[in-house]
């Protein structure tokens, strides 16, 4: 690859695109890789700021080294995704995007990743591993950082993802019959008026789940019971609301144990809502719901819920990790 003053370029052709710029109007490309460079783009180009550019060689290939456009697309090749999930964008200067064709919970080999990305040159970048994604939502992009860089590292960054899921997208299952219980003496006695089913119905509606069936319990932990063994016989997602706390009259979550659930946490290191339980009973989850989800935009419950409905099994180090990044407001 060699340098040459723009004024003398009439006739080459570029090997990589030239982008524009203008200050809250547009970004984006002017001038495409392979374009020949004629007599009018000259004053063009001065008036991006190139002053020289750069042609390819004869002996470039010779040299082992591979251009920005193709590495990008050796990388995309590489990591071997799914084409009924992702999307593969065209190439502009010189990354290419990755979307998601469906919603659902974008999965990430964390470790591999990191790895791809200490090769040196390459990057691969992504949303966090577990997010919720929905169609058409870019959720990763690649490129190089030279314009022409080391075949070796694109060799090594082949063997790292050599028979590697980097990228998976978990579908959302959307026919998940749900059961409320929700317990209190005031609610139950109408003192009160609930508000757990509206509250929970406007979180399940975004990811169009529309129905719950509810029922009302008194502050009675053999009644929770048999309302929890009544809705395990058709329900996929059972949650309790009320009584969640460690105030001595709350009861809902010893109710929950003692129905045979495996209790994966009572209590999360996440505000709002530590006083959050999870428990399992084959593919079936039972949730013990404080105040918070009720009545907080964003609590744990949220966070968890894409994950939950994509049949991820929370497992209680996960839980341990949500500390940091915890504070949800």
């Amino acid at each position: 690859m060699k340098k040459i003053n723009v004024r003398d370029a009439e006739g080459y052709e570029l090997c990589h695109d030239i982008t524009q710029i203008l200050p809250g109007q547009f970004k984006g490309t002017k001038f495409l890789r392979g374009h020949i460079i004629r007599k009018e783009d000259i004053e063009v180009l001065i008036s991006l700021g190139k002053e020289n550019i750069f042609v390819l060689e004869e002996g470039d290939k010779e040299k082992n080294l591979v251009h920005e456009d193709d590495a990008a697309k050796f990388i995309v090749k590489k990591l071997n995704l799914d084409k009924e999930s992702f999307e593969i964008s065209d190439i502009r200067e010189g990354k290419i995007n990755i979307s998601a064709r469906e919603d659902g919970v974008l999965k990430i080999d964390v470790s591999t990743l990191n790895r791809i990305n200490g090769i040196g040159e390459i990057i691969l970048v992504t949303k966090y591993n577990n997010s919720y994604v929905r169609k058409g939502e870019t959720v990763a992009a690649t490129r190089v950082i030279p314009l022409m860089i080391e075949r070796e590292q694109l060799e090594e960054m082949e063997k790292l993802s050599m028979d590697k899921d980097i990228l998976r997208l978990k579908k959302i299952c959307k026919d998940k019959k749900l059961g409320l219980i929700t317990t209190g003496n005031e609610v139950y006695n109408g003192i009160i008026k609930d508000r757990s089913k509206e509250a929970l119905l406007l979180k399940y509606r975004r990811y169009e789940i529309n129905e719950i069936e509810q029922v009302f319990s008194k502050d009675d932990r053999e009644m929770i019971k048999g309302y929890i063994k009544e809705f395990e016989k058709e329900k996929d997602i059972i949650m309790c609301t009320g009584g969640m706390s460690v105030d001595p009259d709350d009861i809902t979550p010893s109710a929950i144990r003692e129905s045979g659930w495996e209790v994966i946490t009572y209590g999360t290191p996440v505000l709002p809502g530590a006083m959050f339980m999870i428990a399992y009973k084959g593919e079936k989850v039972l949730l013990g719901l404080p105040g918070g989800v009720v009545f907080s935009e964003k609590t744990v419950f949220d966070v968890l819920l894409p994950r939950i409905l994509a049949g991820d099994r929370i497992t209680k180090q996960e839980i341990v990790k949500m500390g940091h990044g915890g504070l949800l407001g």
